[in-house]
């Protein structure tokens, strides 16, 4: 027997989701959650601030992704390239995703959202490892919405994850190397039973994917929005949801393009 779930908390606005017919509502959005810094200086605040901010613009955008029935998100919390940041910075996102994630996880769970993570072990602080695990356990049986968190993440370091692992199958014999197909290659990838991603959606005007869930993006729509993420909320998640079904997927196939008729000739 299903559990009971709590609803998503109504926008404070009362803004309802649009009318998307189900079958144009993207499987798997994909939030480069971006322009946090940039909000904390046009304000005359410290970056952390805006990191701060953000942590509520996430939670708005997933109980935005419930109303509208999106079953897949994933959200670039920490990527491999940020540790080229200031030492402080660096760790102030470590703690602040390790306290948000433990934070946060009850109201997750209660909401039905199963949590998973994609990202390296190494060099990140196995106390946000131990959150990451304790929030996947918790809500492993859970079904509204997958909310993958990607931490220590690049993909770059995905693929190359998944290459290291297929040629150590090969080397012992698991796996004939004239067996490798794109489907089996997706089988290495850190979390190969969440779709690919429909849509690419990111945050403060910059229009660049930032090594961010490269294999699963390969036919994704791009939608980038000016508003800096700790500005951002469910309504212009759904925005980007109205532009994605707006678009025309094709997958590199095309149909004829209509020939008008010419007259008869006598």
């Amino acid at each position: 027997m299903r559990r009971a779930v709590l609803p998503p908390e109504p926008h404070r606005d009362g803004a309802k989701p649009p009318p998307i017919p189900a079958e144009l509502v993207p499987k798997h959005v994909a939030i480069v959650m971006d322009g946090n810094g940039r909000w904390a200086k046009e304000r005359g605040l410290p970056r952390t601030e805006g990191h701060k901010r953000g942590e509520d613009s996430l939670f708005d955008v997933i109980m935005g992704a419930i109303e509208l029935g999106v079953p897949y998100l994933s959200a670039y919390a920490f990527s491999t390239e940020n540790w080229r940041r200031s030492p402080d910075e660096v760790r102030f996102l470590m703690g602040f995703n390790r306290d948000v994630i433990r934070r946060r996880r009850d109201q997750l769970n209660s909401m039905g959202v199963r949590v998973r993570w994609a990202g390296r072990r190494p060099r990140l602080w196995r106390s946000v490892i131990k959150e990451l695990e304790t929030a996947e356990e918790m809500t492993r049986h859970n079904d509204v919405l997958t909310l993958q968190f990607c931490v220590n993440y690049g993909g770059r370091a995905e693929i190359a994850d998944a290459a290291a692992a297929i040629a150590r199958d090969v080397r012992d014999g698991r796996l004939n190397p004239d067996k490798i197909t794109e489907k089996v290659f997706a089988r290495y990838l850190y979390e190969p039973g969440i779709p690919d991603v429909d849509l690419f959606l990111r945050s403060s005007g910059e229009q660049r994917t930032s090594n961010f869930l490269l294999w699963e993006s390969a036919y994704a729509e791009m939608v980038f929005l000016d508003t800096l993420w700790p500005d951002f909320d469910r309504r212009h998640f759904w925005h980007a949801c109205e532009v994605y079904a707006s678009r025309d997927r094709r997958y590199g196939g095309a149909l004829p393009n209509p020939v008008e008729p010419t007259a008869a000739t006598g």
